[in-house]
């Protein structure tokens, strides 16, 4: 109903009323969001990440518009500055794709990942249309040499997601109950995800910090604290800490932000309080690494 009527609603509109939504959902929910603390068990068989790094960490980059398109580029020298590799992921139907930027992206050893076909709703509403859509982001992923995918919105079809031919799928979270479809993992470990009739699998890779759009543009925090407090649980857990931010809403300019954008220095202050605090004892790994990881593991 939502994507349905969503461009007849005017977008300061669609803010006023989810800002209502989650305040209420925040208060709801306060026991399990951030952290739920069942989320914490290690993977049976559990023997820690390589080089007896305590935690790993994983920056994804979904870029939803071509705003977010243009500004990948000043977001990847934010994290080359401060020694931090990610991947971003496109959205091959939604603007032009630039060529230029994705090879750019991979020359300087970032990872390059697709992010639905069209960002809508409508991937898992039927099965036929998921195998269209299946075929068309299949192809994507041969063009783009890329391994990974993420459906907009965090919708997702364990089971269907089988189709396409990826190592692994980052549609999910360990606990969010503002998205969609807000059924969590809980678990802030990656998984294995196996199919009997395919007699085929791939790993997923749950997200474990809240997304910037909640934190800031919903929630309007002015402070990276649930960041903060989020990053230290998973590192205390030993887990994975797995962050999705998009340079659609990140203002680098310096000047006041849009409705839609917070201060690029926030993700900056939060990559400065890694590196500081946990020097050395981070696992800064590209998402097709913890898949490799994983799946040489099972």
């Amino acid at each position: 109903m939502f994507y349905f009527l969503k461009p007849i609603i005017p977008r300061r509109a669609q803010l006023f009323v989810r800002r209502k939504i989650v305040s209420r959902q925040r208060l709801a929910f306060k026991h399990t969001w951030p952290i739920d603390e069942s989320a914490a068990s290690p993977p049976e068989g559990w023997s820690g990440w390589p080089d007896r790094k305590q935690f790993a960490l994983v920056l994804t980059h979904d870029v939803d518009t071509a705003r977010g398109q243009d500004r990948c580029l000043q977001l990847m020298r934010l994290e080359q500055n401060l020694g931090f590799f990610s991947s971003f992921n496109f959205v091959p139907r939604r603007y032009d794709v630039s060529a230029v930027i994705r090879r750019h992206l991979r020359s300087n050893g970032y990872e390059v990942g697709v992010h639905g076909l069209y960002h809508d709703g409508k991937y898992y509403q039927s099965r036929e249309e998921f195998l269209r859509r299946a075929s068309l982001i299949n192809t994507y992923l041969k063009e783009w040499d890329a391994v990974g995918f993420r459906t907009p919105s965090m919708l997702h079809n364990l089971e269907w997601i089988h189709d396409l031919d990826i190592k692994y799928d980052a549609s999910t979270f360990d606990t969010d109950p503002f998205e969609p479809q807000p059924d969590g993992m809980k678990t802030i470990f990656p998984l294995f995800v196996h199919s009997e009739l395919q007699r085929k699998g791939y790993v997923e890779l749950p997200y474990t910090l809240p997304q910037d759009f909640t934190l800031f543009i919903l929630m309007q925090e002015k402070n990276i604290d649930i960041w903060k407090k989020k990053l230290d649980w998973i590192a205390e857990k030993g887990g994975m800490a797995l962050i999705n931010v998009h340079p659609d809403y990140m203002n680098f300019s310096g000047s006041i932000p849009g409705i839609e954008e917070y201060p690029a220095g926030f993700f900056r202050e939060f990559l400065e309080y890694v590196k500081k605090r946990y020097a050395g004892q981070y696992w800064n790994a590209l998402p097709k690494e913890i898949a490799n990881f994983w799946l040489s593991r099972d």
